[in-house]
């Protein structure tokens, strides 16, 4: 059985999309341009959050 999404993932996908649809109009070097600089943030928070757990920062887990 598959798990609920919460309304808020849903409205956080949605406009994840909506935002891929707008840069794909604008042609594929734009919708390129978009996929690069997410994944440059991925990269980087990927990078602070793991900095920010060795440090005992990060969030806590239940």
């Amino acid at each position: 059985m598959a798990r609920r999404k919460s309304l808020r993932s849903q409205l956080y996908r949605a406009a994840r999309d909506l935002g891929n649809v707008e840069a794909a109009a604008d042609g594929p070097a734009a919708l390129a341009r978009r996929q690069v600089r997410r994944a440059m943030y991925r990269r980087a928070n990927r990078g602070l959050g793991g900095l920010l757990n060795s440090l005992g920062l990060g969030p806590r887990r239940r």
